[in-house]
């Protein structure tokens, strides 16, 4: 006596397993169009903007801590407290840090600049 589950007639195709789609799958990104002139333009605006600040910001945080500029202006004369704060070298030192950080961000951004495809 067969089982009728496990067996199979002769003339019937086997089902066709569905696509995976697991982890290691990489589906095809959709295709998108191909941006119009002002938009590249745009984005080489946007990356020379931001290459520009981010090395302008950086050499000021670099210099400006080690300047009397730093401590001796009219926004720390009313905080005390804060410009013992401020005028130490260790907080002196984590702006310049910051600053060297930001120089960093902008030209690893200008080197990793590729076109909008």
């Amino acid at each position: 006596m067969t089982d009728p589950a496990f067996s199979s007639a002769p003339d019937s195709a086997p089902e066709p397993t569905p696509p995976r789609t697991g982890l290691l799958d990489h589906p095809e990104p959709p295709a998108q169009p191909a941006p119009s002139r002002a938009q590249l333009w745009m984005h080489r605006i946007s990356v020379f903007l931001f290459v520009l600040i981010t090395a302008v910001a950086g050499v000021l945080l670099i210099i400006l801590p080690w300047t009397p500029e730093w401590t001796d202006n009219y926004l720390l004369l009313s905080f005390p407290a804060l410009r013992t704060i401020v005028d130490n070298g260790f907080f002196r030192g984590i702006c310049s840090g910051l600053g060297l950080l930001d120089i960093w961000i902008g030209f690893w951004e200008a080197l990793h600049y590729h076109e909008v495809h």
